[in-house]
């Protein structure tokens, strides 16, 4: 569901799980350090052999050495947020919720477009 954004808020472009969380080894030790509301960084993989849009979530930018990926958004719900950041849009995400289903970590996020 797409809220309206106002001047001091951003658009929120989509609203899913953060896919492939199963395949990061390290977020059993960093989980605890993940927060409700935390921002997120998005960034493009276009190499991806996979999936043509794919994008990354991470804690951080990539360069920082605190940065901890968290794996991607959905395929095939992830073609908008591709183009509008290979584009040079300002997006972000925001973690909404997160919990363990046995050995998977869910992660909700909201993916933020920014004036």
């Amino acid at each position: 569901m797409m809220k309206i954004a106002t001047d001091s808020e951003p658009l929120v472009l989509l609203e899913c799980l953060v896919a492939g969380t199963s395949h990061r080894n390290n977020l059993v030790q960093y989980e605890p350090s993940l927060s409700v509301g935390q921002a997120l960084q998005l960034s493009r993989e276009p190499g991806n052999k996979y999936d043509d849009w794919a994008v990354q979530v991470h804690t951080a930018p990539a360069t920082d050495p605190a940065n901890v990926w968290l794996g991607y958004l959905p395929e095939g719900r992830n073609e908008t947020v591709a183009r509008l950041l290979d584009a040079g849009k300002n997006i972000s995400a925001r973690l909404n919720h997160k919990s363990w289903e046995s050995d998977w970590l869910h992660l909700d996020i909201e993916v933020l477009l920014h004036e």
